[in-house]
């Protein structure tokens, strides 16, 4: 069970020893990848995101938040996961050249920043053209610098858009390549005619903030056809594939059977 001492949610009534205890526990946590496809609205794979999946030993089968691990860890340790990240994806470059694909990684605004002293990592970066970073709403507040400030900043996609504290400052204040609509938004919308309506002018208007939307959490054929029937350029979700290992993704297909 994660507490609030294991999620830093520290009191002055915790002890120091148990302040430790959470510390040694997201340390002992080790992490997985898997990535899920994203496909254009025409069938034909657009490219993949990479998932983590944490895990502590004790409970290998059990899934740990990603969101509460990377808020527990340490700046620089976020910083090397990213650098591992990135490792692990050049391994399939050339599988991704050749499809044309894009790939994507979640980053937080203080490890955006941080990459841009890391020459190495941003050596690595250069010789990849088809990465891309994904930011939460919320991750240019932690920046200390304006985002036309940021190299790659023309490779930024704006992720979970309608994840609790959606506005629409977060797409019209930088023109992100791609913003992706949150399930939990997309869900929301499809509950009455009205909300279907939003959600088609929404998709309309965040066209004119970026290169296209994409739209997550796709579970059933009747959402995917709503996506279709909308101006999203792609979408991602369970319907489609599933996430898998990276031992699966010479085998994805590279066009979603109708």
């Amino acid at each position: 069970m994660i507490t609030k001492m294991m999620l830093g949610l520290f009191t002055p009534s915790f002890s120091a020893l148990e302040r430790v205890k959470a510390q040694s526990y997201w340390r002992q946590c080790q992490r997985i990848y898997r990535f899920q496809p994203i496909y254009r609205t025409n069938g034909q794979m657009m490219g993949i995101e990479l998932l983590s999946g944490i895990f502590h030993p004790a409970e290998p089968q059990k899934f740990v938040s990603p969101e509460l691990y990377f808020a527990a860890v340490s700046l620089n340790r976020r910083l090397l996961i990213v650098e591992e990240q990135i490792d692990l994806l050049r391994k399939w470059q050339p599988m991704f050249e050749q499809h044309d694909l894009l790939v994507s990684i979640n980053v937080d605004g203080q490890v955006l920043e941080l990459l841009q002293t890391h020459k190495n990592l941003k050596k690595k970066i250069n010789q990849m053209p088809f990465l891309r970073f994904e930011l939460v709403e919320t991750a240019e507040n932690a920046l200390s610098i304006p985002l036309s400030q940021i190299e790659h900043s023309d490779r930024l996609w704006l992720d979970d858009f309608g994840e609790g504290i959606a506005n629409f400052s977060s797409f019209t204040s930088w023109n992100y390549e791609y913003i992706k609509i949150a399930r939990d938004l997309f869900i929301l919308l499809r509950q009455s005619d009205e909300g279907v309506r939003l959600f088609y002018t929404l998709v309309t208007l965040m066209n004119r903030y970026s290169k296209g939307v994409i739209i997550e959490g796709v579970e059933t054929e009747q959402e995917w056809a709503m996506v279709r029937n909308s101006d999203a350029m792609a979408a991602q979700g369970y319907y489609l594939s599933r996430p898998k290992t990276f031992d699966f993704l010479a085998d994805i297909p590279i066009h979603f059977p109708d």
